[in-house]
């Protein structure tokens, strides 16, 4: 399937009908399309009885059919067309056909299987029949949906509570089921095919898998769309899975469009509607029910009230392809048709998931290039462990699962199933255990890693799991013919897959033969079967070393080395291993082994191992392994000694051969308490956990209060364990057990700290102190969000907060952004806190961020968590919001943020303490981006900012032409200045929280400096004012206007449409560089602002140009009298003055000359933080780089000789006390920069101003991405 945003017709050559599946995509790129309403809905209105279900031929049929809407296209195609033309008519471009049913598993339950085909195709006949005659009588295209619907039998759930693993349908019977019915769809006509209503993601797999084979052996394929259905608002089929996790299940089937129908009202689906969109470059679609059913099983929702949800959709671009289920009619889809025509469709996200791997159990698991190292559990595996063995063969399932708990508790976050065992029949033992881990939440929530030897075996555990597996392994062993077909199996089941180094020749040990291996394979792959990069894992075989034989000593590091250059040739491809291999040599000594382990992945891992089939709850530390054994490990790893081996097993005959981990030394129990806390909660051990919390608190003199442990040791130890998990000498099953010391020390703590709480309160109560209604320092939401199931660290600071008098209000973890926000507002909270663990946490804080924006939160949001960081903050997160976005470094630090956020003068200067830096970062982090990518200019605009028109009315002026102030009181704008630049020309610059005028005078180091410096300025505007020493001139001007691709125009007449010549044209730049994955911001130019003449609506552009003279005359006097510093003085004020000028005269602008917005009351320090409507870009600046528009500005308006202000051979202005600018009043107008842009941006602009491209190069160098020549 071509991707959805390829836009070429020749992708479509191999379909079936290349033109309808080109013009489909075009359209859905145009657009947003309509699907049809309910078909069982518009049945249930003819109130059929029985005999109207069987007709003339099935009058004598051996079962009740009443029900059987799919046998109505034989026995009633009147009314099934009626239904279908009636939808088409209401403006429908899809009409899905009455086939819901049309599979022999379903039609089984009315004896009808043999009438399967039949069905199918005439359903399909029915529908094109109504498609042709809408599409004749209105010119308008319509097309058929093939409906394949879900049958009545699942493969991931039980039809029986006591057999938890029992299936009443089998893989192989759905798909021959499936495919059955689309030959029959496919002959009738259909254009498309859609897997439809899917509760079971497996069953879904099943029928793509039969649609693939299809495509393959027998049709040429059509487009398909793929529709889940999320049960309730938990986000999750029937059979468990995440929408995110149900997108990377069916997305290896490239659908055109894939989305959610049925179960849910469109309010209800909305959050999941949005998830889809994140995770897909699949156009979105979205038809949901008319609402919740009511008590009767109806649904209320009319067409008005369904249309306006979807309305906000459309708006909110989140759209491609919409329309009804459960009861929806021709009325609802009007309405929905009517309500979304002016809107865009969803735009697909410019990168998605670049560089990752992505699997799924019940949940999405995201593999890139920054992930930490991946644990593959090795426990569930009959030829690794003779305990497991012994369970599965003697049929001891229900211990064995607890297993595989086990190993997902530890940390494992991939799970390894192997069944290869010569007594096991190991296709059914595989599909057996595979099928009870379906049942169990706790288990497959992970993906699974399906590993045989044997094909057949691997194909029945892919069988058995919606998810998106890996499969372990395929290799080169038996020729490029079987690794192809077996390769191109395991992508038609939607897997990723572990290639071994093995080729005809036999297994490479060397690097040059591994590396060659995989290379082929990879090339094989990608180029053969189309396999996604990112989906392919290498294992270049890790071998025992220490056997005795020369030859093998190298092993370990031709496994590193291999993996270096895999890595750096191969891109998108993972390194995995089995790392038991590696010191076979050793069995029986465990301690041994593990180190040998520990140091092995420490060096592996750098080299660019991803993952491995490891136990690595068990592993020492890299830094805790003894000074001799890990010399002895790095000696036998990296071959530097000859002796090594020997060296080794002597080590280990003085150590106990064959006995297990020695008993850890008691020693460290003699150390003092701080040091044993830290201790235990490196090494992971609880023993001792409460009983040295008690001994720490009970220090009174050192911890006055419980809170002080939890800031004190125990933040440290937990802080340790964060630097060792960061460099990677500790692996996430280690953290987990950290975590578990951690959590049971705070438990001890928590009661004396409930106490102590009660006892301020009874002390408050007696002192006559304590007010109930303000018990509270503040309300704050704390949550780990979705997809991350770590919360010791947001519980910490929830511990920390409640302490210090903060009600906090802690939902726990995998808390989705709806019920974040919806928290919010029911508690009235002050500040929302999110925590994460996991990389993927990130992406979902930055879309709790855009929710918070889209919903008008006003909360400052706070971030915190392992894999946080203030430079993701700053670029990724704080854009998103305009509120207060602040990382968060640790809990001990919550206290003061949360107590300077609910301090509204200590807000003010944080907030913008905090917004200085995160610009700072932002311009560092981009500066710093040497490949950054561009979008071509025509790629952009396609981007642009999308305003709704044609319900915009704009405010005209109060004039048009040109007002000028040839003596402006300099009064009035006094108390429009911003002292902050004004403190910055005297590098006086406080810090936090005495930042900005006033507070700057209370800082320690600049205070009585800035409040000298201060007072001398007051003195000399005083004595400007008194004595006239300087004055303020100045000219506003309106004009009707409109945009003209990424120009303005203005106009002397204010007629419509906007026709001529234009008195002037505003040139506009737009932005190009490429916006972070998955970010659907729109590529901002100021042109995007005005009306668009082909929209024929009015609207208005403005400008100004105010200066202060004067100030060079002031100066000369004083450099007559050497008195530099009232030279500064004077020339800071007047720069003060003049920018003051334009805040106060924008102020006018907006109350009074244009007057959009007259009610508007702000203060000083609001105008400067622009919390008012419109904006006054100017050029030479941000949102318009280019200098030379200020001639065009001069010329419109004759400022020179209107003012006095003078353009000089570089367009900077003179008087340098002056400020010019544009006019925009639309609400959505903002101010933005337009960054570095490209080279065919930089040619159309010079064609546009007709000027050279080499003149306008010189004007934009710094926004140029490219070297001139």
């Amino acid at each position: 399937m071509p991707p959805a945003s390829d836009s070429g017709a020749a992708s479509w050559s191999e379909y079936r009908d290349p033109e309808v599946a080109a013009k489909i995509a075009a359209t859905l790129r145009e657009r947003i399309m309509i699907l049809d309403g309910g078909m069982g809905t518009m049945i249930q209105g003819y109130h059929l009885e029985e005999d109207g279900y069987r007709g003339d031929e099935f009058k004598d049929w051996h079962k009740l059919l009443k029900g059987n809407n799919d046998l109505l296209s034989l026995t009633q195609p009147s009314i099934v067309y009626d239904i279908h033309k009636a939808y088409l008519e209401a403006g429908a471009d899809f009409a899905e056909t009455n086939t819901f049913s049309g599979t022999r598993i379903a039609q089984a339950d009315y004896g009808m299987e043999e009438l399967v085909y039949r069905l199918n195709k005439v359903s399909a006949e029915l529908a094109k029949k109504a498609a042709d005659k809408v599409t004749a009588d209105t010119g308008v295209q319509r097309y058929v949906v093939g409906a394949l619907g879900p049958t009545n039998r699942t493969l991931s759930i039980s039809p029986s509570v006591e057999d938890p693993g029992l299936r009443n349908v089998t893989w192989d019977e759905l798909v021959d089921a499936y495919a059955e019915q689309a030959r029959g769809l496919l002959d009738g006509g259909s254009d498309v095919l859609m897997v439809e209503t899917i509760f079971d993601t497996a069953n879904s797999k099943a029928a793509l898998f039969a649609l693939s084979q299809l495509f393959e052996e027998e049709y040429k394929p059509v487009p398909i769309f793929v529709s889940g259905t999320i049960v309730d608002r938990s986000g999750r089929t029937l059979s468990g899975q995440t929408s995110e996790a149900f997108v990377i299940s069916v997305s290896q089937a490239e659908p055109m469009c894939l989305g959610l129908n049925c179960a849910l009202g469109a309010t209800e689906m909305r959050p999941f509607i949005e998830a889809i969109g994140k995770n897909t470059t699949s156009y979105v679609l979205c038809y949901p029910n008319a609402g919740l059913p009511n008590a009767l099983g109806g649904y209320d929702e009319t067409p008005e009230i369904m249309a306006e949800h979807l309305r906000v959709f459309a708006k909110d671009g989140l759209l491609n392809l919409v329309g009804g289920c459960c009861g929806t009619t021709p009325a609802h889809i009007k309405a929905i048709a009517d309500a979304v025509r002016p809107f865009r469709p969803r735009k697909f996200p410019s990168v998605l998931h670049e560089g990752h791997m992505l699997l799924s159990g019940l949940e999405p698991m995201y593999v890139g290039p920054h992930t930490l190292f991946v644990n593959i559990g090795e426990r569930c595996n009959v030829a690794g462990s003779r305990a497991f063995s012994k369970m599965i063969q003697r049929g001891d399932y229900e211990k064995a699962l607890s297993v595989a708990k086990l190993q997902v508790e530890m940390g494992a976050q991939v799970l390894d199933i192997n069944m290869d065992e010569g007594m096991l029949d190991g296709k059914a033992a595989m599909a057996r255990f595979l099928n009870l881990i379906a049942t169990e939440p706790e288990i497959c929530k992970v993906p699974l890693c399906i590993d045989s030897s044997n094909f057949a075996v691997i194909e029945a555990g892919l069988k058995c799991s919606q998810g998106k597996c890996i499969v372990n392994s395929i290799s080169l062993k038996e020729g490029e013919d079987d690794f192809l077909r077996k390769a191109r199996t395991v992508k038609r089941y939607g897997a990723a897959v572990v290639v071994m180094a093995f080729d005809e020749t036999g297994q490479a040990t060397d690097v040059e033969h591994k590396v060659k291996i995989c290379t082929r394979s990879y090339n094989l792959l990608v180029e053969k079967v189309g396999f996604n990069p990112c989906d392919i894992i290498f294992d270049p075989n890790i071998l025992t070393i220490a056997t005795g034989m020369e030859e093998h000593n190298e092993y370990a590091i031709n496994f590193i080395e291999a993996t270096k250059i895999i890595k750096k040739t191969l891109p998108g491809c993972r390194v995995s291993g089995g790392l038991s291999n590696l010191s076979f040599s050793f069995r029986g000594m465990e301690r041994i082994r593990e180190a040998m382990h520990s140091v092995f992945l420490y060096h592996a891992i750098k080299a660019g191992m991803d993952m491995g089939i490891v136990n690595a709850g068990n592993l020492p530390l890299y830094d805790d392994i003894s000074e001799e054994l890990l010399k002895l490990c790095e000696d036998l790893i990296w071959n530097k000694d000859p002796e090594a081996t020997e060296k080794m097993l002597a080590y280990a005959q003085v150590h106990g051969k064959g006995a297990k981990k020695e008993q850890e030394s008691e020693e460290w129990r003699s150390r003092s308490v701080e040091e044993r806390l830290e201790h235990s909660l490196v090494k992971g051990i609880d023993k001792y956990a409460v009983e040295d919390t008690e001994e720490a608190r009970s220090n009174s003199e050192r911890y006055p209060r419980p809170l002080n442990v939890i800031e004190g040791p125990l933040m440290k130890g937990m802080s340790i364990v964060g630097d060792l998990f960061g460099a990677g000498k500790m692996f996430l099953p280690q953290v987990i057990k950290s975590a578990r010391v951690m959590k049971k020390a705070v438990a001890h703590l928590i009661p004396f700290m409930e106490e102590e709480k009660a006892s301020m309160k009874e002390q408050m109560m007696a002192e006559g102190t304590w007010d109930e209604n303000a018990k509270y320092a503040g309300t704050i939401v704390l949550a780990t969000v979705k997809g991350d199931v770590h919360d010791i660290g947001k519980n910490i600071v929830g511990v920390v907060l409640g302490c210090n008098n903060y009600r906090v209000i802690d939902l726990g973890v995998m808390t989705p952004s709806e019920k974040i926000l919806k928290t919010a507002v029911e508690e009235n909270a002050d500040i929302i806190g999110l925590s994460g663990l996991i990389t993927p946490s990130l992406d979902e804080m930055i879309f709790v961020a855009k929710e918070m924006e889209r919903v008008g939160l006003k909360l400052p949001l706070l971030i915190g968590g392992a894999t946080t960081s203030k430079t993701h903050t700053a670029v990724k997160i704080a854009p998103r919001y305009k509120e207060p976005v602040i990382h968060v470094l640790d809990a001990s630090k919550s206290v003061v943020v949360c107590s300077a956020l609910m301090d509204e003068d200590q807000k003010e200067d944080l907030t913008e303490d905090v917004a200085e830096e995160y610009e700072e970062i932002r311009e560092e982090h981009y500066d710093s981006l040497k490949d950054r990518k561009y979008l071509s200019i025509e790629k952009a605009r396609s981007r642009k900012l999308e305003v709704d028109w044609a319900s915009y009315e704009a405010v005209r002026p109060s004039f048009t032409g040109t007002m000028v102030f040839d003596d402006y009181d300099l009064s009035r704008l006094v108390d429009y200045i911003d002292w902050k630049p004004f403190f910055d020309v005297w590098q006086l610059r406080g810090k936090y929280p005495n930042r900005g005028y006033p507070k700057i005078f209370k800082d320690e180091t600049v205070g009585e400096e800035a409040k000298k410096v201060f007072n001398e300025a007051q003195a000399m505007l005083r004595k400007i004012q008194e004595e006239k020493l300087l004055t303020a001139r100045g000219l506003l001007g309106f004009w009707p206007a409109c945009s003209v691709g990424d120009d303005v125009q203005v106009f002397q007449e204010d007629s419509l449409p906007r026709e001529g010549i234009p008195l002037a044209t505003f040139y506009g730049l737009r932005q190009q560089a490429e916006k972070e994955p998955g970010v659907t911001d729109p590529y901002l130019c100021l042109s995007d602002c005005v009306a668009p003449r082909e929209a024929r609506v009015r609207d208005y552009c403005g400008l100004f140009a105010v200066s202060v003279f004067g100030a060079e005359e002031m100066c000369r006097k004083f450099k007559a009298e050497f008195d530099d510093y009232n030279v500064i003085m004077v020339k800071a004020l007047a720069d003060r003055l003049a920018e003051a000028f334009a805040e106060e005269l924008h102020e006018r602008v907006r109350r009074e000359f244009w007057g959009y917005s007259p009610e508007e009351h702000l203060d000083t320090g609001d105008l400067h933080r622009v919390r008012y409507e419109g904006i006054r870009p100017a050029p030479g600046y941000p949102s318009q780089p280019d200098h030379t528009e200020k001639l065009t500005m001069w010329e419109l308006a004759d400022i020179q000789s209107a003012t006095g202000i003078v353009l000089t051979e570089s367009l900077a202005m003179d008087p340098a006390a002056s400020v010019s600018g544009l006019f925009f009043a639309h609400p959505k107008a903002v101010y933005f920069a337009v960054g570095k842009i490209g080279k065919d941006q930089v040619e159309d602009y010079a064609r546009r101003k007709k000027m050279d491209v080499s003149t306008v190069e010189k004007w934009l160098g710094p926004n140029l991405s490219y070297e001139t020549d």
